[in-house]
């Protein structure tokens, strides 16, 4: 254990590294990744270029931190659904936690959409992880013994709840319960079929 002093000190550099996401996340997002200096979002935050690079040695490292939670949630979402029984509740449960941290990432999604180029470079070395977590909820949502349709339609209700990533840009004016509210009741849909035959 630390002393006071410096468990101050961690939350204030926690606090730092926090706030300089945020401002990075508007510029990014207003401006584009490549457009937006290093120098901006110091100004932005109130702190220098060098104690911003204390935090994030580069560019590219700041955006990865910015998109890294959402991969980092999609991951603790896969290791979690071991422990949750296959059934409509169990199901539902899985859907609104997985939506949930979508929902809290939102900004970060937005960007995405905006700078689709520059997420792409930063993920390179995450899409590995991210399709296999991918595939491990897909597989979880089919249940046991999938036929192909139910393959398909689990990883289409997935595909259908990260429109939440990018929902800033689909509908500005919704709020999160909102968004959360549709979204799981498409995803269910597409998941149960409900509505057709």
């Amino acid at each position: 254990m630390g002393t006071p002093a410096a468990a101050e000190s961690v939350s204030a550099g926690s606090g730092t590294k926090a706030a300089i996401r945020d401002a990075a996340v508007k510029l990014f997002g207003s401006k584009g990744f490549e457009q937006t200096s290093l120098r901006e979002v110091a100004d932005a935050v109130g702190i220098t270029k060098a104690s911003l690079y204390y935090h994030y040695p580069s560019k590219l490292d700041l955006l990865i931190a910015i998109v890294n939670p959402i991969v980092e949630h999609m991951r603790a979402v896969a290791e979690d659904i071991k422990t949750v029984p296959h059934s409509a509740e169990g199901v539902r449960t899985v859907l609104r936690t997985y939506i949930g941290g979508l929902l809290h990432n939102r900004d970060a999604g937005a960007l995405c959409v905006r700078d689709t180029v520059a997420i792409l470079n930063a993920m390179a070395g995450r899409y590995p992880d991210m399709f296999e977590f991918s595939r491990q909820l897909g597989d979880w949502l089919a249940g046991p013994d999938p036929t192909p349709e139910q393959k398909l339609r689990a990883s289409a209700a997935l595909q259908v709840l990260e429109v939440a990533l990018f929902s800033i840009e689909v509908a500005p004016e919704a709020d999160e319960a909102l968004i959360e509210t549709t979204l799981l009741d498409a995803s269910t849909c597409v998941l149960t079929a409900c509505g057709t035959r």
